[in-house]
């Protein structure tokens, strides 16, 4: 494979063809100039670098490459809540009631955002929450981004409604999938957005996919952000979801990791003002010869900062899944509280689980624990429903809902929180 350096004539025409403005090309240039010689980011006890992350697409970036629009289900204004749906780098789809426009809120496709509000789009754009020159992963990403979405909530506007993006992953296309979504949270501003990726049909070719999620909440902004990714087999996934948190503004994770291929994610709060709250709640289920490896750290930057997580899975067949979680509390960070829950359920023999707590504290006066786990199902809750006469896969099923619940209640569209109740019924019983 060539150097991703070696690219830099195909980026110039991506960014052309997008319209961009210099600012974004230069950044492009500047990833694309660095990438080779960065290393990979850390993911403790996953050896992903020799994974297919890098198959970029020639055609994709040169805009030859065909959308098979028809395979995506149609989209009406059934629902009214604001909603954005793309299916590779197309938007096939977009609503945003009139009165959350009127109220300055901007809820749109990344390219359509740099070209209408570009100094809005700079300010936040790979430059609070993840840096371009991070990692190898991140500059990749920086330079081969080939769609996304952003989404800013201006200062005391509070959406009653769920915010809804859906990304499909057109499983058919040898297109890379190098998605970015930017959320920016102004001051006391509040609301709960959803998204969800989702493969539509598979083929033997190995696809790349590198997703960056960007969340910036500013001084005392609530954001409940929820997600259930079902990427297909098919498709090898970098995904970093990044929190950056001001004074008294809150975070608040609830991801469903339903992926079928393997999946190395970084899924991370900075607590970088006084105050600052996260909650990363995170499930996910491992199966067949699948490999996923989940960072998760929350790092208390600030005074009387709080971030907790808890990491649930479940793992069948020859499976692998690791849960790292890494609670740093840095000097300064006085009054800070750190807490974290990482638990496994393994199904098979020859499932592979690890559970790994690492807490970081350079600071007194704080508050910090971790509790995890490696097991089986519980043989007494086991007992105790199949004495009420369920049969044995009937009564695992339960117990493991229960365990994976904590997720499930923290969606705020029902008809999500069942869809996800569908996709572990699917992934267990598969």
């Amino acid at each position: 494979m060539a150097k991703l350096h070696d690219y830099l004539e195909q980026v110039n025409v991506f960014s052309a063809l997008k319209e961009e403005p210099e600012w974004m090309l230069e950044m492009r240039q500047a990833a694309l100039a660095k990438v080779d010689e960065l290393p990979f980011p850390k993911i403790e006890r996953v050896r992903y670098e020799r994974w297919p992350l890098f198959n970029i697409d020639e055609a994709t970036l040169a805009g030859e490459a065909a959308e098979a629009l028809n395979a995506v289900p149609a989209f009406d204004a059934m629902n009214s809540h604001p909603t954005v749906v793309q299916y590779d780098q197309t938007t096939v789809f977009e609503q945003l009631p009139q009165h959350l426009a009127d109220q300055g809120v901007i809820f749109t496709d990344l390219f359509t955002a740099m070209q209408e509000v570009p100094e809005l789009v700079n300010q936040y754009y790979m430059s609070k929450a993840v840096a371009v020159d991070e990692d190898k992963m991140t500059a990749a990403h920086a330079a081969f981004m080939n769609s996304g979405l952003f989404l800013y909530v201006p200062k005391n506007v509070v959406i009653e409604e769920p915010l809804e993006a859906i990304f499909y992953h057109n499983g058919n296309s040898q297109a890379h999938f190098f998605k970015h979504v930017l959320i920016v949270a102004d001051e006391h501003s509040e609301f709960s957005y959803l998204e969800r990726f989702q493969t539509k049909g598979d083929q033997a070719k190995k696809i790349s996919g590198n997703i960056v999620v960007e969340v910036i909440a500013k001084a005392g902004a609530k954001v409940k952000f929820s997600a259930i990714d079902q990427l297909g087999v098919n498709i090898t996934t970098y995904m970093n979801r990044r929190g950056y948190v001001l004074r008294d503004a809150m975070v608040d994770w609830a991801i469903g990791v339903m992926n079928d291929g393997d999946v190395v994610a970084d899924f991370d709060s900075d607590l970088v003002g006084e105050g600052a709250h996260s909650e990363v709640k995170a499930v996910a289920i491992s199966a067949g010869r699948q490999t996923q490896g989940i960072d998760t750290r929350v790092t208390n930057k600030a005074p009387h900062s709080i971030g907790h997580i808890l990491q649930h899975g479940v793992i069948r067949e020859r499976g692998v899944l690791t849960f790292n979680g890494i609670g740093h509390i840095l000097k300064g960070a006085k009054g800070a509280d750190a807490q974290q829950e990482s638990r496994v359920l393994m199904l098979s023999d020859q499932a592979r689980g690890d559970a790994n707590p690492i807490l970081l504290i350079d600071e007194h006066e704080v508050t910090a624990g971790h509790a995890a786990s490696v097991g089986r199902v519980d043989p007494e809750e086991m007992y105790y429903l199949m004495s009420r006469g369920l049969r044995k896969e009937d009564a695992e099923r339960l117990v493991i809902r229960g365990f994976l619940g904590s997720v499930l209640t923290a969606i705020p569209v029902k008809e999500v929180q069942q869809e996800l109740v569908d996709v572990i019924e699917g992934k267990l019983l598969a």
